[in-house]
């Protein structure tokens, strides 16, 4: 099976049951048996995540979206949109706050 990813939570368990979070901007998945392959553009863990840069990319991306029809690419932000929200629901896992209700 082979699967498009797109801006999202992956969580990811080792073999005693641990969970581990990345926040993911795209890629691809592929399951190879008992195997599953991921190969995104980007993943980041909780601990790699800049909440006030994601905060801040959230804030442009809604301006953007708030600007007159024509000005920016709609399409660029919204997915701009969705990354830095998605961003900011994966660093909750470290602080353990709600970061992205906030927003």
């Amino acid at each position: 099976m082979l699967a498009g990813l797109k801006a999202g939570e992956m969580k990811v368990a080792d073999e005693a049951g641990q969970r581990f979070y990345f926040a993911v901007s795209g890629g691809f998945l592929e399951v190879l048996g008992d195997r599953v392959v991921v190969l995104a553009d980007a993943a980041e863990s909780p601990e790699e995540i800049d909440v006030e840069r994601a905060a801040a990319a959230l804030d442009r991306a809604r301006e953007r979206l708030r600007a007159r029809p024509g000005e920016y690419d709609s399409d660029r932000a919204e997915a701009a949109l969705r990354r830095a929200l998605n961003r900011l629901r994966i660093a909750q896992h470290r602080t353990g706050r709600r970061l992205a209700a906030s927003y």
